[in-house]
């Protein structure tokens, strides 16, 4: 069951670069003025795809929940520093 969850997952992941590609694509057209009717129409089509892959993911269990502004402010997403190496700056002690 992980090995479906983590296929469904890759392709959602591979779904949303081919997604983000057709929006950049129709913006491109629509910015020269030519009809990107075509490419939203293949945007929509992926758009059903992405609905059903995040059915069934959720279905098996790999529902994931969506932060609000509040809960994402307050998240802490700051990289964790590392301790200084002791001796010179740069260089670590082996």
């Amino acid at each position: 069951m992980d090995n479906k969850l983590n296929e469904i997952r890759r392709k959602i992941s591979f779904l949303r670069s081919e997604m983000l590609s057709a929006e950049d694509n129709i913006r491109k057209q629509l910015n020269r003025d030519e009809d990107c009717s075509e490419a939203a129409t293949r945007l929509m089509a992926m758009r059903v795809t992405m609905v059903g892959l995040i059915g069934e993911r959720n279905s098996l269990g790999g529902e994931e929940r969506l932060l609000n502004v509040d809960e994402r402010l307050k998240l802490d997403v700051r990289a964790v520093s590392r301790k200084p190496a002791i001796g010179a700056p740069g260089r670590r002690e082996r």
